[in-house]
């Protein structure tokens, strides 16, 4: 996306006038907000404050303000930062590592190796286990989102395996599913093409979910696969539900159980 898009943080006026036009669009009984766009919380605390009030001075029946959060912006504020953020009305992050396979994670680029990191270290594993760790220390929540196919019929087990490791360590309040759509001329699709890399298919991507669901052990995560991308639709406590989701896996893989039509996954 930002191959053909300027990433800029917006002007302070403009924001606020966007939460003012809201109030008049949904009215003053809006309960959740999102902050958009995708790294929302590289903006320092100093920007957040102001947009933070309005909003709570705007919508009155708030009780959830959210926004994605790269693990390296969590690792970049201060455990006081975070709690001012909180304090404010901040009080979930979604953070998306998509894997918990090193290798993958680094094909992804989720974000550079740290000054001095070994190219065998799990920089980017333990990166995303310490940002869940310090926005738990602050009280906020934690939605993690994983993507199945992200490794490849290559390591496709080693990323649903290394998926759910992750999963347990950070140990968020929210899990989420999603499947990998590869886009035709982004960067991925040429991959496909030259290098023989390949989406798993259909069977191929249930095992990772199953696998996934089976091996996460986080203290108690709600969990989702209702996205859009996903070829069967799931809900559940995990660990807690992990056998039944297994089993209601085993369904649809045998044909028991239809799987959300290919025309039906538009995104």
């Amino acid at each position: 996306m930002y191959r053909s898009k300027q990433f800029r943080i917006r002007d302070e006026a403009e924001v606020l006038e966007d939460i003012e036009m809201a109030a008049r669009r949904y009215g003053t009984g809006v309960e959740k907000v999102f902050v958009a766009d995708g790294d929302a919380l590289v903006m320092p605390i100093e920007r957040w404050e102001p947009i933070l009030a309005k909003l709570q001075r705007t919508f009155p029946f708030l009780r959830l303000i959210s926004c994605y959060a790269m693990a390296s912006n969590i690792n970049e504020k201060s455990p006081e930062d975070l709690e001012d953020l909180k304090q404010l009305g901040l009080n979930l992050f979604y953070i998306g590592p998509e894997s918990g396979d090193e290798t993958t994670m680094r094909r992804l680029a989720k974000q550079p190796r740290p000054e001095g990191a070994s190219r065998d270290e799990d920089y980017l594993f333990d990166a995303h286990v310490e940002a869940a760790q310090k926005a738990r220390a602050a009280k906020i929540k934690t939605s993690a989102i994983f993507l199945l196919g992200a490794g490849g019929v290559e390591r496709s087990r080693q990323h649903a395996e290394g998926s759910a490791r992750l999963a347990t360590a950070m140990d968020p309040d929210y899990l989420a599913a999603l499947t990998l759509t590869v886009v035709p001329g982004t960067p991925l699709a040429k991959t496909l093409h030259h290098t023989g890399w390949q989406l798993p298919e259909i069977e191929g991507l249930l095992d990772e979910l199953r696998t996934f669901v089976t091996e996460a052990r986080p203290s108690r995560a709600l969990f989702r696969t209702n996205h859009a991308s996903n070829y069967l639709p799931l809900g559940g406590t995990l660990p807690q539900d992990g056998p039944r989701i297994a089993r209601v896996i085993d369904r649809a893989l045998a044909g028991e159980i239809p799987l959300r039509p290919e025309h039906h996954r538009g995104l």
